[in-house]
């Protein structure tokens, strides 16, 4: 469970020690936030484990799968929750939070997955936390680039050089004349969704049994990260990852579909 110590990721930590037959490894990239909420966790007669994680740093991605093999040998669930957004006020350079935005979002979640997908055992079940806001922007791309991130033979490759052509658009204020829309935190969700397509499509002719991936949005919720704006509470915004990540043995739908409300929707 990446980016759990707080919010969203929280909560799923709680719903997942109590409803998965399992150890739960809560993971934050600091140390002390992590053991923070697992004592919080803790009060309310829970135990999950902790592990420290930076999805953008390579070589803690690279701890934590050595010890997961080590320790387990495989992995059941994985959800990939750890995101961050600039607030509406920033005054950060846009270019700025394109690249520092997508680096997180996108290819923090890409390098976790390719670190742990080899340890998902056969019935395991992967979650890419995005957002409806992937759906808004992608509907405000040119039609040529929304043909290229829609296009259903994408390869994760030509994926990372859309996303990285963003990034450089970005620094020469191109953006919008290559048909690209302003919004870091939504192009990074629209990597994040279409990633979790393909990766359905490669996991789909695994020989490993009934692997299922979905990507979601929880809603909006009460974070930090809504600046508190959210009206769902933590829990409410847990509810569709975790039906998710319990989904059960030979489940065929959903599978490789982007869903909210615990509903597939059709927009990715």
């Amino acid at each position: 469970m990446t980016g759990s110590n707080k919010g969203i990721g929280y909560a799923i930590v709680r719903g997942l020690c109590k409803q998965f037959d399992g150890d739960v490894y809560l993971t934050s990239r600091k140390d002390d936030l992590g053991k923070e909420a697992i004592k919080s966790l803790n009060s309310e007669g829970l135990s999950p484990k902790f592990h420290q994680l930076d999805i953008t740093d390579q070589a803690s991605i690279g701890r934590l799968k050595d010890f997961l093999q080590k320790t387990y040998g495989g992995l059941d669930i994985l959800v990939n929750n750890a995101g961050i957004a600039y607030k509406l006020n920033s005054t950060a350079p846009f270019a700025e939070q394109a690249e520092v935005t997508i680096k997180t979002n996108y290819f923090g979640t890409l390098a976790v997955c390719e670190a742990l997908f080899p340890l998902l055992r056969p019935h395991a079940r992967v979650v890419n936390v995005s957002s409806m806001v992937s759906t808004f922007v992608i509907r405000r791309c040119s039609e040529e680039v929304k043909s290229k991130f829609l296009n259903n033979k994408l390869s994760v490759a030509e994926l990372t050089n859309l996303m990285k052509d963003f990034i450089h658009a970005t620094k020469n204020d191109s953006h919008k004349r290559k048909g690209y829309p302003s919004s870091a935190y939504g192009m990074s969700k629209v990597g994040v969704s279409v990633l979790t397509e393909i990766q359905h499509r490669l996991l789909s002719a695994d020989p490993r049994e009934d692997i299922v991936i979905n990507s979601c949005c929880p809603g909006y919720v009460d974070t930090d990260m809504t600046s508190h704006k959210g009206h769902k509470t933590i829990d409410q915004g847990a509810d569709t990852p975790l039906y998710l990540a319990l989904l059960p043995p030979g489940t065929k739908s959903p599978n490789g579909n982007f869903v909210s409300e615990r509903k597939i929707t059709q927009s990715f």
